[in-house]
């Protein structure tokens, strides 16, 4: 889009300018595009933005943090504190060890996304990451793909009912990790989760939500869960093989994962190919 084109015109600017090969330029200049768009986003709402790591770096730890503070530097560059970034991280348990020492020796506040299972949500608490990212959507998906023939709507909705669980976990357990429920298909899943801590709504679904005049009443709430059916307390950020079995358990959990990981790359891949041809040029 035109509205864009002095972003991606100072992305290739800062590739250019930080020399070498034409990769170390391409990954100069994609860091910059996420920066420029996050300032941008960061000038039209009072929150925090967030701007995801490599979806390739998502099984090394040390290069997600090194990347992570790339960001963060850049940002400040241009006078944007951290306190305003999320970044975003999938949640891998390379990405949860990266997100528990970038929030706990650097400040550095983490989103982590591509979340399916409950084991990487009570790893994530556990870490005392800032944010999570559970994706309702793409949990309903594998189910109609993999489980059809059931009527998967409202409570009944698994992407739904894996949220409420967390949510829950989290209250029960005293957990100040957010939860922002991501990722939905219809406005059924965003008033079934109405009262949790975060949502991320697309704008289709937004203007539906506005037309609609029926009420919402409160589906998910911290005392409420406090006194509720407890969910026993369980640890997996210090046992990679727990962690890792867990998620291998979970066939859904551990499918979206990695399809989503793919899919993360294959996108980033394809603005790099934008960023690598002007850079070219």
């Amino acid at each position: 889009k035109p509205a864009y084109q002095r972003l991606i015109d100072a992305a290739i600017e800062a590739g250019k300018a930080k020399g070498g090969d034409i990769e170390t330029q391409t990954n100069a200049a994609m860091d910059r595009l996420l920066v420029e768009f996050g300032k941008e986003i960061l000038k039209i709402i009072p929150g925090r933005v967030s701007t995801e790591v490599d979806a390739r770096l998502s099984f090394d730890k040390e290069a997600t943090k090194a990347k992570a503070k790339e960001l963060i530097a850049l940002y400040e560059s241009l006078g944007i504190k951290k306190e305003r970034i999320l970044i975003k991280i999938a949640s891998t348990w390379e990405g949860i060890q990266a997100a528990r020492e970038l929030e706990r020796d650097d400040g550095i506040h983490c989103n982590l996304t591509l979340l399916f299972g409950f084991g990487q949500a009570v790893a994530c608490a556990e870490a005392g990451v800032t944010l999570i990212s559970p994706f309702v959507g793409r949990i309903l998906d594998w189910y109609k793909k993999n489980k059809p023939g059931k009527d998967y709507v409202g409570d009944a909705d698994p992407g739904v009912q894996s949220v409420k669980k967390i949510f829950n976990y989290y209250k029960q357990h005293n957990y100040k990790t957010i939860v922002m429920g991501a990722s939905f298909r219809n406005t059924g899943e965003i008033t079934a989760l109405a009262g949790v801590d975060f949502l991320t709504i697309s704008p289709n679904l937004l203007e539906e939500l506005k037309n609609d005049t029926s009420a919402v009443p409160k589906k998910l709430d911290a005392s409420a869960a406090v006194k509720g059916e407890q969910i026993p307390k369980v640890t997996y950020v210090d046992n990679e093989a727990e962690f890792r079995w867990a998620l291998c358990e979970d066939e859904m959990a551990n499918d979206k994962l990695h399809e989503g990981i793919r899919k993360f790359a294959q996108d980033g891949e394809a603005l790099k190919s934008v960023l690598r041809k002007k850079l070219s040029a």
